[in-house]
């Protein structure tokens, strides 16, 4: 999935000469946490929550410039090195720019010119969906050789079952040689499947035993 699917288009932002204390009521009154910074649509530089409270006067102590804080300009504390995406990027490398970068959202950008952002809370909205987890259904796990061809044998079993998989996951296992597929299907009751998985030789991690796992 690209970001253009799902970042948001309408983006509450701010100039360079806009004052903190105003950027402070745009984040509190639309409850966002970063607000791009633009000139022209052309992004400059972004400010968070945290760049906000860092400036702002202490709530303990009084001192004689407190209003003149909130009187000056968001350039003289916004972020000018900006890690953004780009709308044709995958959701997956969005991902992983916050991830490497700790940023809680990326500005989306065509040339320099903002036309979206994206953020954490975006991201872990379409990974849940693209995962299936937000619609009934159940996780089974299998242990299988590393190598050409598994992936299908496993899925072949699946449509013996004729249960609809929502997604299919892949990691390394834990031994060597060895990688384990997760399966998110269409069924409340995944015994039938698990059992048939057994039957075919198909170590099956889980769920136990003792039924579904979640």
């Amino acid at each position: 999935m690209r970001i253009e699917k799902i970042m948001r288009r309408r983006v509450v932002t701010v100039q360079p000469a806009t004052s903190i204390g105003d950027a402070l009521k745009l984040l509190r009154g639309n409850r966002i946490r970063h607000l791009p910074v633009v000139e022209q649509e052309r992004l400059v530089g972004i400010i968070s929550d945290r760049d906000l409270r860092d400036a702002l006067p202490s709530t303990l102590l009084v001192h004689d410039d407190d209003h003149t804080v909130l009187q000056k300009p968001v350039a003289d504390i916004m972020q000018r090195q900006v890690i953004t995406a780009h709308p044709l990027d995958f959701i997956e490398d969005a991902a992983v720019q916050i991830y490497e970068h700790k940023v809680g959202s990326l500005p989306v950008v065509e040339g320099n010119r903002l036309v979206g952002i994206i953020t954490e809370s975006d991201l872990f909205n379409s990974l849940i969906e693209l995962f299936g987890v937000n619609k009934p259904s159940s996780h089974i796990e299998v242990e299988v050789d590393d190598r050409v061809g598994m992936l299908a044998e496993v899925s072949q079993v699946m449509r013996e079952a004729q249960v609809n998989v929502c997604s299919v996951v892949v990691f390394p296992g834990g031994r060597p040689g060895r990688k384990n597929l997760v399966f998110r299907v269409q069924t409340i009751d995944p015994r039938p499947v698990v059992q048939l998985l057994r039957d075919k030789g198909f170590a099956v991690v889980a769920p136990g035993e003792g039924g579904d796992r979640r």
